[in-house]
């Protein structure tokens, strides 16, 4: 055993070592993903892109790129949303809530 150890000692070692560090940025990675995130009600005259104008300042994404995102992780086709929807948005992590916003609210 003590051969086998003074053998391979660095590849074990780069082994744990590289299974450490992935388990510690999976851990990072997944809190900080939860937490960029907000849910929207969609209000009467709606449109993914107005709401995307309207988190604007809460996204880093053009109107294009935010449109995508949203149909591709709400599961919506062909851009239709209906009034009491509600759909999951990315924003970034400093504005993030736990609660739910009215995609129609005041305060552009």
């Amino acid at each position: 055993m003590k051969k086998l150890w003074n053998q391979y000692s660095y590849a074990i070692t780069l082994i744990l070592l590289s299974c450490s560090i992935a388990i510690i940025l999976s851990f990072q990675y997944h809190s900080n993903e939860e937490e960029q995130f907000i849910k929207v009600t969609i209000s009467e005259g709606d449109s993914l892109w107005k709401i995307s104008d309207q988190y604007s300042t809460q996204h880093s994404l053009t109107n294009k790129e935010f449109v995508g995102w949203v149909k591709k992780h709400n599961k919506i086709v062909n851009d239709q949303i209906f009034p009491g929807d509600e759909i999951i948005i990315p924003v970034s992590r400093d504005d993030s809530s736990s609660t739910t916003e009215l995609a129609s609210a005041p305060g552009n």
